[in-house]
């Protein structure tokens, strides 16, 4: 089971972060080059059908792997052993990508245009960086 779930878990973050790594890399200069948020608009209009239900098999997949590994709710945030250090990290850089995605969704995307463009550009490239951030410390599980 601890196979199949780590197996879901990480076609879920290259699902994930390879999608906001095209979208920072290749649509997001176009679109600032342009001014022209419409190149964004699309192709988050046709990632978020596999974004979203990426992250969120992430989320129920991490959780189902900190059960299994035999871990309770008091060893989140203890930082005393290395694996509740990195599930910890994981889940402040989970808390930090859903304030910036609702700041994004209620401030900049339904006024969305040529003079907030580089505010959503910023979300962007931090949610991407965070992205990462998530590999980096989801792999350091395995490398005490």
């Amino acid at each position: 089971m601890t196979k199949l779930l780590i197996l879901l878990h990480t076609i879920s973050a290259c699902i994930w972060v390879g999608g906001h790594l095209i979208l920072a890399i290749t649509i997001l200069p176009k679109s600032l080059k342009e001014r022209n948020p419409k190149y964004i608009e699309d192709f988050e209009s046709k990632y978020e059908k596999i974004g979203i239900p990426a992250l969120l098999i992430q989320v129920i997949t991490g959780f189902m792997m900190f059960i299994n590994y035999g871990l309770n709710y008091t060893d989140i945030f203890s930082f005393d052993s290395h694996f509740s250090r990195m599930l910890s990290y994981k889940i402040i850089l989970l808390l930090l990508t859903i304030l910036l995605a609702a700041h994004a969704r209620i401030f900049i995307i339904p006024k969305l245009s040529e003079s907030n463009l580089n505010s959503l550009a910023i979300h962007i490239i931090i949610v991407t960086i965070l992205s990462m951030f998530f590999v980096y410390f989801g792999v350091s599980v395995r490398f005490a």
